[in-house]
């Protein structure tokens, strides 16, 4: 017969200490302007805050929060991260951002959103996605 294992579910919110663990790993830098970068992935979303010459001052994502598997490209891990990323930002002293997003994941409207809540004031919007100019080779004609 043996022991019964018992399998727990997990993945299913963020974790406290890892939140707390990001927040306390900002940077000693102050500025006031600065870029919010934010790629959406269908797996997962990333999101960076840098200075206007582009040195990383905090940097998340929805795995590093805790979430795992298919929890992370959802748009609530996403603004999980936002929120921390703005909790940084004033951490940082940061006034406002201009943002670039990249991708096309279902986090990307809900991470600026969750932000923009922290109070920091949004300059701009630039979209990056990539757009392939050819694509992929087409399949060869059916011989029948």
């Amino acid at each position: 017969m043996g022991k019964r294992r018992i399998v727990k579910k997990t993945g299913g919110g963020i974790d406290s200490g890892k939140k707390a663990r990001a927040l306390s790993r900002v940077s000693k830098r102050r500025f006031e302007n600065g870029i919010l970068h934010i790629q959406a992935t269908f797996n997962n979303t990333r999101a960076l805050l840098t200075d206007p010459e582009g040195r990383v001052a905090a940097t998340s994502s929805s795995g590093a929060l805790g979430f795992k598997g298919a929890k992370k490209g959802t748009p609530f891990a996403a603004a999980k991260v936002g929120e921390l990323i703005g909790e940084q930002a004033g951490i940082l002293g940061v006034k406002t951002v201009s943002v670039v997003v990249k991708g096309v994941g279902a986090g990307r409207e809900s991470s600026l959103r969750a932000f923009a809540g922290k109070g920091v004031e949004i300059s701009a919007i630039r979209d990056a996605t990539p757009v392939p100019f050819n694509g992929p080779r087409p399949k060869k004609p059916r011989r029948v």
